[in-house]
């Protein structure tokens, strides 16, 4: 809370209700409503009136609360999400309803922004919402259950989501199990709550890519600044000055020591009032800078005699990738036609609305954290390193995640506020900048790719082989996951039987590429299904018909070696598809025929996804308890970033029980409550965890059946503490408050644990690398304006094979948002560091962006699987920016192979295809 000199007494009307307090005039109001008044339905996603989140209603019309000034609203009637307005309550419904909700940080201002709109125009259309809620961003919905969910409020037709009746959860469209307090504004984010009495803490990031500095006194600083409780530096750290994803490359330092090796890293950590802190510029530090020169790019990186970021990797290649299998050259003699080309692609973003938050306590000789993470466990073993304490002195408490993406797996803030809290002895919170979040945390990697390929006379492929440098930038992150997960999957779905994929990640003066849905597959799916178009081409094929011809299928092998021998469902997406394609092409080039200034195209893309990690234990454990109250508590150790496994896992369990999902509680992530379900990422936790899950339902149904001695078919029914146990016309009750109890009451209690069947791969990346893979055919649409180089795409149909849809408005949720982050890939997403780092410049997807999407759910059912599931959260993407570079080509007659296509690059690309003409 801001405590400057000149705090005045205003008086705001808030949600009909006049509240005095005092505050600074000029502080923004959003601020104001969250840290005096605690609303904190408001959220604050850039303090830039970029995102939206912070939208609220002021005489009615919605307004970005963090760009008006806490006196500017005196006099005014301000409508936050905690009102009780009967609209805003049909459009919570709708929202639960129709899944409009997954992390929810935006939802809040969604749902003000839609509320304003319905006031306005109650019976608003499809184009008048996408215009009412065009200033408040969502990145992980792709919008299209938001605008479902207002539609059906505009046509007074809300519906409550089916509730599932015990042993038919699974299949079934049930609400978010935590998506209530989401539609209310009450979930509780990184940066909604810490203790009262909290420090504060800035990190002073160097402003250089590389650089060595030196400290002045920086007591004299602390005595002239009141409010100033500690400047840390790299000597300050009590346990290792050094993090890092993997257990022997802990590579990245807390704080840098006496250089940096990428702009936006951290050098001091200021802890102390929120005014002192934020009232401290940078320029008034003792920091002396030697400015160094900077590798950027891989080919810097790779450059004979670069000097080496890291004095044991002398090359700057941190890791190498390889697949072989056959005898590549001989495939491309057999080809009748080979191609090939060079790819770019560049950082992306993950431009999660919430920026990193939470806070630190240290209690006794613990260290508790509590902040928005992707892996509780991660984050734990981390803090424990860097504070120099045991494993089971470090607790980890995950807020609400406002999204994540694989940004969040990485610690961020965990240990910059826990050796504060360590050392200070006091509470502190820390809430990143969207500037600074963006300047410092992971991207996707930066890729530069070659490849080629060969078919044969009917269209059979028989060679591919590539090559790819990925810029993991200045520390290791996840860059030997990418390195290693793109040579198994370049290929993309399809039987090829000589290949030869290698990869290197290369280190570089530039911000950490880490995790980004897909680790590195999205940026090789580019390369080679632009290939694959070639061939068509080149063939005089259909590109439909050359990838059905292709196809892997039940019973094919894959380039590992792998035989897959069930859940391999491409050829049924790609049927499923075939007559919309067919359709829109000869649509698209009847428009052509007519000529004129805009340009129509329809491209097709296919990809396959490997759902956990790469050739390695991933295992998850999963534990449910029934007390003598009757209470029945799901302890799940997976964090919910927005995707839904909450709600997934609660159906599986609720399922193998044999109780209904509306009978549990539970508790997510809690490391001092839960088990360790492995970090949410790598599309792992429905298909694992939802197993460990699975087994844990049965454990606990095998042990009430035993208990009352009763058959496999018994029903079950919980009332309280009576549990009812019905087999045939024979049945008992358990009385739970007479049975013997543990220390925290628990009577009955299943656990499962769950690892897949995998492998490790050879030197000639051979083996079992994956337990199932996802497959997915899209077909993108889109509009060129010949002139202007612009791109709209205008329909996008999606056939995913999912195994099993656990929840079919989720799953759909999850292709809707991955979707709209491949059109941002494709069309619009540049992260240029020191330039768009905030919301302003960086461009991403809005509501007016998105295409129609026809969605169609492929169940081809996985036997390993939990009720034959399997993950989408990363195959959601991967196909769409190929399809989409594959419609612009139809269209246009140009093959763009660097992304984004931005209208200037595809402009210059048309003028000079029609030079060459």
């Amino acid at each position: 809370m801001l405590d400057k000199p000149g705090d005045v007494t205003l008086t705001l009307t808030v949600n009909g209700k006049a509240c005095q307090l005092t505050a600074p005039p000029f502080a923004p109001l959003a601020d104001t409503l969250r840290e005096r008044l605690h609303l904190t339905g408001t959220k604050i996603g850039c303090d830039a009136g970029d995102c939206g989140a912070c939208t609220v209603l002021i005489d009615g019309e919605q307004t970005c609360a963090c760009l008006v000034t806490t006196a500017q609203a005196e006099g005014r009637a301000i409508t936050t999400i905690e009102t009780g307005d009967p609209l805003v309550e049909r459009l919570r419904a709708a929202f639960l309803a129709h899944g409009a909700a997954q992390c929810g940080i935006c939802t809040p201002g969604m749902i003000m922004a839609a509320t304003d709109l319905l006031n306005r125009s109650p019976q608003a259309d499809r184009r008048a919402i996408e215009d009412g809620i065009g200033g408040v961003l969502c990145r992980c919905t792709g919008y299209v259950k938001i605008i479902e969910a207002i539609e059906a409020v505009a046509r007074g037709s809300v519906a409550p989501a089916p509730e599932a009746a015990a042993g038919a959860a699974v299949g079934c469209r049930i609400a978010r199990a935590d998506g209530a307090p989401k539609v209310a504004g009450t979930d509780r984010f990184g940066a909604d709550h810490a203790p009262a009495d909290a420090l504060w803490l800035r990190a002073v990031r160097s402003p250089h890519a590389h650089a060595r500095f030196s400290l002045g006194d920086l007591d004299a600083v602390r005595a002239a600044h009141p409010g100033l409780v500690a400047i840390l530096t790299a000597a300050d750290i009590p346990g290792a000055n050094s993090f890092g994803i993997f257990p022997t490359i802990k590579d990245q330092p807390v704080l840098a020591p006496s250089f940096v090796r990428y702009r936006g890293e951290a050098v001091l950590a200021l802890v102390g009032t929120r005014e002192a802190v934020e009232g401290l510029a940078d320029s008034a530090l003792p920091i002396a800078w030697e400015i160094q020169p900077a590798l950027i790019g891989v080919e810097a990186g790779l450059a004979e005699g670069a000097p080496a970021l890291h004095a044991t990797i002398p090359d700057n290649v941190l890791t190498r990738g390889y697949l072989e299998t056959g005898d590549v050259d001989e495939g491309h003699r057999q080809g009748a036609v080979t191609v090939e080309g060079r790819f770019r692609t560049g950082f992306v973003e993950h431009a999660y609305i919430e920026p990193e938050a939470g806070f630190a306590e240290r209690i006794g000789d613990r260290i508790e954290v509590t902040a928005c993470t992707q892996a509780a466990v991660m984050d734990q073993e981390e803090v424990a390193r860097v504070v120099g304490v045991p494993l089971a002195d470090v607790r980890i408490v995950p807020t609400a995640c406002g999204g994540g993406f694989g940004g969040k797996l990485d610690v961020s803030i965990q240990p910059l506020i826990a050796v504060a809290a360590w050392l200070t002895r006091r509470p502190v919170r820390a809430i990143y900048s969207r500037t600074e979040s963006m300047a410092s945390t992971t991207k996707r990697h930066p890729s530069k790719i070659w490849a080629r390929a060969s078919a044969d006379s009917r269209g059979r492929f028989t060679a591919y082989e590539m090559t790819g440098d990925f810029n993991t930038g200045a520390y290791a992150s996840w860059g030997p996951t990418v390195a290693n997960r793109v040579p198994v999957h370049a290929t993309g779905p399809y039987k090829v039987p000589h290949v030869r994929n290698a990869t290197r990640a290369v280190h570089t003066h530039e911000v950490p590429a880490g995790a980004f849905r897909g680790f590195g597959v999205p940026q090789a799916a580019i390369a080679g299904e632009t290939l694959i178009d070639d061939l068509a081409l080149a063939l005089k094929l259909d590109r439909w018909a050359i990838r059905r011809i292709n196809a892997i299928d039940h019973g094919d092998r894959t380039p590992t070696g792998q035989v897959l021998h069930a859940s391999a469902g491409l050829p049924q997406c790609l049927d499923a598809v075939k007559a919309d394609y067919d359709a829109m092409v000869a649509a698209a080039e009847a428009a052509n025929a007519r000529g004129g200034r805009f340009a129509r195209g329809v491209g097709i893309a296919c990809m396959w996804y490997g759902c956990g990690n790469t050739s390695m234990s991933n295992p998850s454990r999963m534990r449910i308890t029934l007390d003598r109250a009757g209470k029945l508590t799901f302890l799940n150790g997976a964090v919910d970033i927005g995707q839904g496994s909450t709600t997934v896992l609660l159906q599986i369990t609720a399922d193998a029980l044999g109780l209904p999902t509306t009978a549990f509680d539970f508790v997510i992530g809690d490391t001092d409550r839960t088990y360790d379900a492995g970090k949410t990422s790598a599309s792992r936790q429905t298909f694992v965890s939802g197993n460990a899950a699975r087994l844990a339902g049965l454990d606990l149904r095998a042990r009430i059946l035993a208990l009352a001695n009763a058959g496999p078919g018994a029903t079950l029914r919980l009332d309280g503490a009576r549990l009812t146990v019905a087999d045939g016309d024979a049945g008992r009750i358990i009385a739970l408050d007479q049975l013997d109890a543990d220390a925290g009451g628990v009577v009955l209690a299943g656990e499962g644990l769950y690892d897949p069947p995998t492998t490790a791969l050879d030197a000639k990346g051979q083996g079992i690398p994956y337990a199932t893979y996802g497959f997915a055919a899209q077909v993108a649409e889109v509009t060129v304006d010949r002139e202007l180089g612009t791109v709209k795409v205008t329909r996008i149909v999606a056939a995913h094979d999912v195994g099993r849809a656990i929840n079919p408005t989720l799953t759909e949720g999850q292709i809707h948002g991955g979707i709209a982050q491949g059109l941002g890939l494709a069309l619009m997403e540049e992260y240029l560091p020191g330039r768009t780092e905030n919301l302003h410049d960086y461009l991403i997807p809005t509501a007016g962006d998105m295409p129609e999407i026809t969605i169609k759910l492929i169940e081809d059912t996985e036997p390993e699987g939990p009720f034959g599931a399997k993950g989408v959260g990363e195959p959601a993407l991967v196909a769409t920016a190929p399809a989409i570079l594959s419609a612009i080509r139809h269209a246009t007659g140009v093959r763009m192979t660097e992304v984004p296509v931005l209208p200037h690059r595809l402009w210059a690309a048309m003028q000079e295809a029609r030079g060459n003409a």
